[in-house]
Formats: C-alpha cells, structure tokens, sequence
C-alpha cells in the first residue's frame, strides 16, 4: 500500500497491517511479518521516481 505523506513524498505500508517499517533482508514487515510482494516495491519505486521529477521541476 502507498499513502503519502504531508509533503507529498510517497511512502510504502504493510498491506496486512499498515506498519511503515520493514525488513530490507528479508523484505518482510517488522510488526507483522509479511512478504511485501515485488509488484508493491516496484510501484513504490516508481512513485518515488514521480516524487523527485517533479521537485526537480519545482527547483
């Protein structure tokens, strides 16, 4: 899941409970323990992209 923050910089929560924070090793949520699938790291990366384009545009 991707919700973003106040400033509008994407960020990437657990689908099954909404935790932010995750194991990069084992791409697992620390709270509770699931995979985030690859097509949810792929979109975040793709936000991510969106994010920095358009402050470069902005600067």
């Amino acid at each position: 899941m991707i919700f973003f923050n106040p400033s509008g910089a994407p960020e990437l929560a657990c689908n099954a409970c909404g935790c932010r924070w995750f194991d990069r090793m084992t791409n697992t949520c620390y709270e509770c323990g699931a995979e985030v699938p690859a097509e949810d790291v792929a979109e975040f990366q793709a936000a991510l992209t969106e994010f920095q384009h358009k402050a470069e545009q902005v600067t």
